[in-house]
């Protein structure tokens, strides 16, 4: 992965990271998401996948089935290399194994976009991402 990517999801990821608020004790209410909405996924594991990627242009999204597409997105400060998403929700609970993210990675060589090998702490940062965002959404719901 080259180094501008690296950094720019190590930022987002550390952002997100200090966004934390470490409050002592448990929400006196624990609100499940998916049992106040329409949609078929954890409402803060939705919301908060979309936002962690909304940089990224968006092919297709399903709430009910819990599955985000985005199209090939190129770092302006890499334009040699463009990356893919597939963010799947797989629980209606707030829960670490209920998002799993998949992507794909080309690299232009010689004007020919070639498939390229994608870090796999690329991936677990992203989710780690969007748990940490989707846990913040559900406090801040909690303690209204």
């Amino acid at each position: 992965m080259s180094r501008p990517l690296r950094f720019s999801l190590l930022a987002t990821a550390l952002a997100a990271l200090a966004a934390c608020s470490g409050g002592g004790g448990r929400p006196k209410a624990d609100l499940a998401a998916s049992r106040i909405t329409t949609i078929g996924v954890n409402s803060y594991l939705w919301r908060a996948a979309l936002e962690t990627i909304s940089f990224m242009p968006l092919v297709q999204t399903d709430s009910n089935g819990g599955v985000i597409v985005t199209d090939w997105y190129v770092n302006p400060q890499v334009p040699t290399e463009r990356m893919k998403v597939t963010v799947s929700i797989l629980d209606q609970d707030l829960r670490a194994d209920a998002v799993r993210v998949a992507a794909l990675r080309q690299v232009n060589q010689s004007g020919q976009w070639v498939a390229a090998p994608v870090q796999a702490a690329t991936t677990q940062k992203l989710e780690d991402i969007i748990l940490t965002k989707a846990r913040d959404l559900r406090r801040a719901a909690v303690t209204d």
